[in-house]
């Protein structure tokens, strides 16, 4: 008996949809299944899954142009370089202005310096309530409307910086670029809602499947994004590319408002409810509940638990604090070093998601099912190609 039958709700539920165990004799039913009857099936089971992959494409689509127009400005606007040496450097014909391309790289590094701490400072600490508050009310809808309302209004503003390009100076530009993704939680938060959902909806038997489809569809919504994004911008320009990025993200915050439904199985245990919105800050910003869920999360148990969670957590930073730190600078970086536009970075950056993809497919499927690997041999050979990739990158001179 899953949570709603639990709590007394009798709405009538679709038999095939996955809120319900899917035990043998449906297996078998659903085997017997027409390829038409199949579509239906595989359709009436799809929640979240085009949420995380609309939500991926349009963000990563938007990040080289953004990244361009903040070399713009810094050359046209801030640093007033000139015409003509601010075009030579937007066409990389840098042949005469290599002092110039270093200046605009100086001061862009300098304000993608504070620019990445408010992009993860302030969504670290929306989590610490967001995250308790979600899993004690089980609402899960916020947690993806959110984000996606942050990426929408972040198109908006770049386009309105488009527009103003003389007016508003890099500084100001990268602000309104990172305020709304900051307050919303962003990807951080988008994660949390999708695979939360997903937890809830799906029985032990299907939920590991479904994860890895979740994590499909965000793997492909980047080389996609990415792939398309420096064609987008060479034909079509700044009000282009992030017209298509906000009239995406527009579609998915429909998609989930009214496709998407929250489940109400928590809503009908026994539990004081709080009105209106000093109830609901209240109940958002619960330092008991935050301090619950940090001593369930730590508390001792067997082979070392806590020991366990806290090396887990520090190989998560490790790992996607220069993960992240890299995506902020590559991009410079390659203009810099390798004289790159941003339609050769941009097949660069799908070449190398695509190779990622297939070769952690190949060890999935290799190393750990056929060889039966140990996760931690597989984490340490990943470290050790990271390591080895990201030093010939650093010091590869053309």
């Amino acid at each position: 008996m899953n949570n709603t039958e639990k709590s007394g709700d009798k709405t009538p539920r679709d038999d095939t949809t996955e809120e319900l165990p899917l035990k043998t004799e449906a297996k078998n039913a659903v085997q017997n299944l027409t390829f038409i009857e199949k579509i239906k099936f595989i359709k009436s089971n799809v929640t979240v899954e085009p949420v995380l992959a609309l939500f991926v494409m349009p963000s990563v689509l938007a990040m080289l142009a953004t990244q361009n127009l903040n070399l713009e400005k810094a050359c046209r606007v801030n640093l007033d370089f000139g015409d003509e040496a601010c075009t030579a450097l937007r066409l990389r014909k840098r042949a005469n202005y290599t002092y110039e391309e270093e200046e605009v790289q100086k001061l862009i590094a300098s304000v993608l310096a504070w620019r990445s701490v408010v992009h993860t400072a302030v969504p670290t600490l929306l989590m610490l309530f967001i995250g308790a508050w979600s899993d004690k009310t089980g609402k899960r809808k916020i947690c993806m409307l959110m984000p996606i309302f942050g990426e929408f209004m972040t198109c908006l503003l770049n386009m309105l910086n488009t527009y103003f390009f003389y007016q508003i100076p890099v500084e100001w530009t990268v602000l309104m670029e990172v305020i709304f993704p900051a307050l919303t939680g962003g990807w951080y938060t988008m994660f949390l809602g999708t695979f939360s959902y997903l937890g809830d909806i799906t029985s032990k038997d299907t939920r590991t499947f479904r994860m890895g489809i979740l994590n499909l569809c965000m793997t492909v919504g980047f080389p996609i994004g990415m792939g398309l994004s420096g064609i987008l911008l060479r034909y079509l320009g700044y009000y282009g590319v992030f017209s298509i990025s906000a009239a995406l993200q527009f579609i998915n915050f429909c998609y989930v408002l009214f496709v998407i439904d929250d489940h109400t199985w928590l809503e009908n245990k026994d539990k004081v409810k709080r009105t209106g919105f000093g109830g609901f800050f209240l109940e958002f910003f619960d330092f008991q509940s935050l301090k619950h869920t940090v001593e369930i999360a730590f508390k001792k148990g067997p082979n070392n638990r806590r020991l366990r969670i806290c090396l887990v957590l520090t190989v998560v930073c490790l790992t996607f604090g220069p993960m992240w730190g890299e995506m902020s600078v590559i991009y410079i970086f390659t203009r810099y070093r390798f004289n790159w536009d941003e339609v050769k970075y941009s097949i660069f950056s799908t070449y190398s998601l695509v190779t990622h993809s297939v070769g952690t497919l190949f060890s999935i499927s290799v190393f750990s099912k056929k060889l039966k690997a140990d996760d931690a041999v597989l984490g340490i050979n990943f470290y050790q190609q990271q390591d080895m990739w990201s030093t010939r990158i650093c010091l590869r001179k053309e």
